[in-house]
């Protein structure tokens, strides 16, 4: 294999492939990136088994090849290096890479035993822009559990109903749900690992114009034309979430968010070990409180607008942080729903496209 690269387009390959790459594992070939000429192109794949990997860069292609090479040497390598152009030359397993001011050799595997990233032949089920996926992923990830004790919350639920797409995510203490319009003819839904969807998240921060979603039984995939991503589904089925949020309230606020989310984490600093803060809702403010025996305790209020009967709360002051920052209207809604029951946070402009719920803490 001979190729010469464009050493700019060359490190962002490698940051987009390299993070998948498996890391103290038994198969020393899934530390490594496979690098492989396609179609006049160079493409770089990685994989753990779980998820894989494919990019491909314009390359001038002087001789065919392919050769996997140790991911954090040749990654640490590109990115101390400046020169414009770099040569890629496999000989016998060995990768030279060679520049204006650098000449190294890297040793490698052979690429027949690096495992084949599946390929999924299935009629796309939809075509979107990617930042439209990246932003409703990203606004869903963190409600995912961490635990694999339940493995269907252990994702984000993705429905393709109707006229929309739904993303959700629950760990039985938060519950976040975002819905986009989105018209479409298929029904189908599915579960991507928690692991796939911060890798997506990421990777599409990269990228531009639309990606395209296939499902197999088993397997999903987001392609462009010059990426993709394959990954395992979820096996199991989704809890039916939608019983959990209340279709009506007893009362709710009006407040302004960046107010809240100063207060509740300065609130956080004199919280126990249990994360609570106490929140007390009166016609024209909010008071908020927090109190810890080794620490000290604050009261503070803000203006807020209450709709029927002042009510109090305790709840984790983390996950409101998390539910506060995912929301992009000025004023946030924070709807009571009884003693016991969640509250429903929602942006401050009446949309119903978010729902950020969070389960409150015994007083």
């Amino acid at each position: 294999m001979k190729a010469i690269v464009n050493q700019k387009n060359f490190k962002k390959a490698l940051g987009i492939v390299e993070k998948v790459v498996a890391k103290n594992t038994t198969l020393p070939i899934l530390s490594n990136i496979l690098f492989k000429t396609e179609n006049g192109r160079l493409k770089l794949s990685a994989t753990n088994l779980e998820i894989g990997i494919n990019y491909t860069i314009g390359a001038k292609i002087e001789e065919v090849g392919q050769v996997a090479v140790p991911a954090r040497i040749i990654s640490d390598f590109t990115n101390n290096i400046n020169d414009e152009k770099i040569a890629l030359i496999v000989k016998n397993n060995v990768l030279s890479v060679n520049s204006e001011h650098y000449k190294t050799q890297i040793l490698g595997l052979d690429a027949k035993d690096f495992p084949i990233i599946p390929k999924i032949k299935n009629k796309p089920l939809a075509t979107i822009p990617i930042k439209i996926l990246r932003n409703s992923a990203l606004l869903v990830v963190d409600s995912i559990a961490l635990s694999e004790a339940r493995p269907e919350l252990a994702g984000i639920y993705v429905n393709f109903e109707n006229d929309k797409i739904i993303f959700a995510s629950t760990d039985s203490f938060r519950l976040t749900e975002k819905q986009i319009d989105f018209k479409h003819s298929l029904k189908n839904s599915f579960i991507i690992p928690r692991n796939t969807a911060l890798e997506l998240v990421r990777v599409a921060g990269e990228l531009e114009g639309e990606i395209v979603i296939n499902i197999s039984d088993n397997q999903v995939s987001f392609s462009s034309d010059d990426f993709e991503m394959v990954s395992r589904l979820v096996d199991g089925n989704y809890p039916d979430y939608k019983k959990v949020i209340p279709d009506k309230f007893i009362s709710k606020v009006l407040v302004n968010k960046n107010d809240l989310e100063k207060n509740i984490r300065l609130a956080g600093l004199f919280s126990s070990n249990i994360s609570d803060v106490k929140i007390q809702c009166l016609e024209t403010k909010t008071n908020i409180t927090a109190k810890n025996p080794d620490r000290g305790e604050i009261e503070t209020d803000i203006p807020s607008t209450l709709k029927n009967q002042p009510f109090e709360i305790a709840v984790n002051y983390h996950y409101l942080i998390d539910g506060l920052k995912i929301i992009d209207t000025n004023e946030v809604v924070i709807e009571y729903t009884g003693q016991g029951s969640p509250i429903v946070i929602k942006p401050g402009d009446n949309r119903k496209d978010l729902v950020y719920l969070i389960m409150p803490l015994r007083k």
